[in-house]
């Protein structure tokens, strides 16, 4: 059996377009020391979260996103990779566990805006994003 291996030349015609849809970046902090003090519950169910799940959830996202971007760089086709995230949603317009009439229509409203927000990168070196100053996701979105 043989196994095909994708040259630099060949990866070039990828474009990886990635949205990302999950809860907003949590920005609780924990300290160890009281952290020590927690029982099971206490980290599963922490004071206003989920301490356990968001370490989880929010790290997955971002290994996926800072590999990708590694990926995309290695082969010199850094702009072909593509991330949309907002990471300052709330959990009421993030979570599909709320169908109010209300929030049914603020996921469409996001999107509008999360449009005219400028392209985010993340920084290999410090793991952050960095908004672009040359184009806007919709910008980005038109050029794929």
């Amino acid at each position: 059996m043989t196994a095909s291996i994708c040259t630099q030349s060949e990866f070039g015609q990828f474009l990886g377009i990635s949205v990302g849809t999950g809860p907003g970046k949590v920005e609780e902090n924990y300290e160890a020391k009281s952290m020590a003090k927690w029982g099971v519950f206490c980290r599963l169910m922490g004071a206003n979260s989920v301490p356990l799940v968001d370490v989880f959830v929010q790290g997955s996202a971002d290994m996926v996103d800072f590999h990708l971007s590694m990926v995309f760089k290695a082969l010199n086709c850094e702009s072909n990779y593509l991330r949309i995230q907002d990471d300052t949603l709330r959990w009421t317009i993030s979570t599909i566990d709320t169908s109010m009439k209300e929030n049914l229509n603020k996921p469409v409203n996001v999107g509008k805006e999360l449009l005219k927000k400028p392209v985010t990168k993340v920084n290999l070196g410090t793991g952050n994003l960095e908004p672009s100053k040359l184009e806007t996701n919709e910008q980005a979105l038109r050029r794929y």
